[in-house]
């Protein structure tokens, strides 16, 4: 599958379904606290996204059992929603959705405590947000698409994290994932020319251990290799004749 470049009506349903995520996300941020299961994050997650008459696009998305991938502590992406699994005080929890608004789809992922949380583990969240923004002083029309990769590494690699090397970002669009592949690590090439119209789901993943993760037995969840807590930072991004756009920002969030 080529690299896409959205037409104006395409852009127009792009921001329209980022920004019903962007407002599913701000819910669902609210509702963390401890004591709540998993599998309660999750069915709060698919009843905002069909209220607002939109799908959630990661259910059933290769055999994906949840609308929402609810990740803990150690756990990097795709956690599998549980009545067990309950968050308590000083928890991190990733939260990645997606949804599909008239045949398009949006994709973003945050990382929230669980109560009051350490130093450690707040500076960890900060960082891995602050780097997706790094990243966003690159992701301009004529420079290269890894010039975003670079960046992001070598903010997070300053604090000594571990930048996931075996999940990258990617195109998006009429499909969750679409061309090309974005790594949040350094790269050597210089990859494809940015153009405007595309649009591209941006998020690094990053533990304050190494970089080396697992897959456990459900062949979903992904985590840490060395146990160290991970955090996620997601959005979906317009690269435009100016500045990126990102789309699923609501305006209250978008300070660096």
């Amino acid at each position: 599958m080529a690299v896409t470049i959205k037409s104006k009506r395409e852009i127009e349903l792009m921001r329209e379904s980022c920004r019903i995520l962007a407002e599913v996300h701000a819910q669902l941020g609210e509702a963390i606290k401890p004591g709540i299961s998993t599998w309660d994050i999750n069915a709060l997650g698919d009843k905002l996204i069909r209220s607002y008459g939109c799908v959630p696009n990661f259910l059933n998305y290769n055999g994906y059992p949840a609308s929402i991938c609810v990740s803990v502590n150690d756990e990097v992406v795709h956690g599998i929603p549980s009545r067990e699994r309950v968050l308590k005080e000083g928890d991190i929890v990733s939260l990645d959705a997606g949804l599909i608004y008239k045949g398009y789809h949006s994709d973003a992922a945050r990382t929230h405590p669980v109560g009051r949380i350490s130093s450690k583990a707040e500076r960890l969240i900060a960082v891995t947000r602050q780097s997706f923004f790094e990243g966003m002083k690159y992701a301009l029309a004529g420079n290269h698409l890894y010039d975003i990769s670079n960046a992001i590494d070598a903010f997070c690699t300053r604090y000594g994290y571990g930048v996931v090397r075996d999940l990258v970002g990617h195109g998006i669009g009429t499909h969750l994932h679409e061309e090309p592949q974005i790594p949040n690590f350094r790269q050597w090439r210089k990859g494809i020319r940015l153009r405007p119209g595309m649009t591209l789901a941006i998020e690094p993943m990053i533990n304050m251990g190494g970089y080396r993760v697992r897959w456990l037995e459900d062949e979903w969840t992904v985590v840490t290799q060395d146990g160290s807590l991970s955090a996620h930072y997601e959005n979906t991004v317009l690269i435009t004749e100016g500045k990126p756009e990102i789309l699923t920002l609501l305006p209250e969030d978008s300070g660096t």
